[in-house]
């Protein structure tokens, strides 16, 4: 860890409702589907924010996740856990890299500095979870654990129509633009006029 006094003010403020946002029994979830996805090898991490942000922090087990998740070529292809801190922040970058290129949007990643100094490891969550919910949606064979740990993402449903079907529906009028069926002027006096009081 760097070494960093601790926040007063505003800086303390908004550390607390970072902090706020980690959700534990998310945490659960992640690492039951972390260990399905990639074996006992990862270990076990103990419970809580502290023992989640150490298991991950080196970047090993990150890498080990994206690679389960591809059958031909692994988009990592050294995974070696180091004491230095460079080396660590370097394999974590390296999954992020490989996280966006499976599809995980830039506005669901984390950056390494929010796991490895631990400073928004609800970001790291909301990554985890976005890169399971594809992985589920693909279902590529390569997913591994309960499928209902993860939600299915919208996939495109593409139509045809032919040229016939949209000629009809040109001379269709949307409900959205009203009706002038019925309409006429019948009755209408003309505007301005005063009310005509008869006696």
């Amino acid at each position: 860890m760097a070494n960093k006094g601790p926040s007063y003010g505003l800086s303390r403020e908004v550390q607390s409702k970072i902090a706020k946002k980690y959700d534990p029994e998310l945490e659960e979830r992640l690492v039951n589907w972390i260990m399905a996805q990639c074996g006992d090898s990862v270990g076990n991490p103990p419970p809580g924010k502290d023992g989640f942000q150490t298991w991950l922090r080196d970047g090993c087990v990150l890498c080990n996740l994206i690679n389960s998740l591809h059958k031909g070529p692994q988009p990592i292809k050294k995974i070696q856990s180091s004491p230095m801190a460079f080396k660590q922040m370097e394999l974590i970058s390296q999954f992020l890299a490989a996280a966006e290129k499976y599809g995980v949007v830039k506005t669901d990643m984390f950056q390494t500095v929010d796991l490895w100094e631990g400073k928004d490891l609800a970001a790291v969550q909301r990554t985890l979870m976005s890169l399971g919910s594809l992985a589920v949606t693909r279902d590529d064979g390569c997913y591994k654990g309960d499928p209902n740990w993860f939600h299915r993402k919208a996939q495109e449903n593409k139509r045809e129509f032919t040229d016939d079907q949209l000629k009809e529906g040109q001379a269709v009028i949307g409900l959205q633009m009203g009706s002038n069926r019925g309409a006429s002027q019948a009755g209408m006096t003309g505007y301005g006029l005063p009310r005509q009081i008869i006696n």
